[in-house]
């Protein structure tokens, strides 16, 4: 067997592997074994088609973990998955002096809070964005 086949291979196996666990980090190592394989092709030594394969798996396999810890899911208290609350309006009549409004949610009184993003004070429509506990953190819904 030559080394072109030996690379093509070891890529169909590490996709069998990936589907098989469903990790998406075996895929870009088959992306890798693929350039290893493309590299014999292009007629590189074996040093060659393994600095081909390395770097493809450090540039693929990098990229997707920097991309992961950009985007990071929302705390567990603004996921509307799981607190059924969030996206939902209330009305806020007034704001106290001390940063906080007293709104009617549900039949019943809630403490309110603006979001850290918005520090306008403003009575009128908004939307919840998180709860903390026993208070909602509110954001006022664009008039668009």
């Amino acid at each position: 067997m030559d080394d072109a086949t030996l690379w093509w291979v070891l890529a169909g196996l590490l996709v069998a592997a990936e589907l098989a666990s469903g990790t998406f980090f075996l895929l870009m190592l088959a992306l890798a074994a693929a350039a290893g394989a493309l590299a014999v092709y292009a007629g590189l030594a074996f040093s060659g088609q393994l600095l081909a394969a390395g770097l493809c798996a450090l540039l693929t396999v990098g990229g997707w973990a920097w991309v992961r810890l950009r985007r990071r899911a929302p705390s567990p208290q603004a996921n509307p998955d799981v607190v059924l609350d969030v996206g939902q309006t209330v009305q806020v009549p007034a704001w106290q002096p001390d940063g906080t409004a007293l709104v009617r949610y549900r039949g019943a009184d809630w403490l309110a809070v603006a979001s850290s993003a918005h520090g306008q004070r403003r009575p009128g429509p908004h939307r919840i964005r998180a709860v903390q506990g026993n208070r909602l953190v509110i954001e006022p819904v664009d008039p668009s």
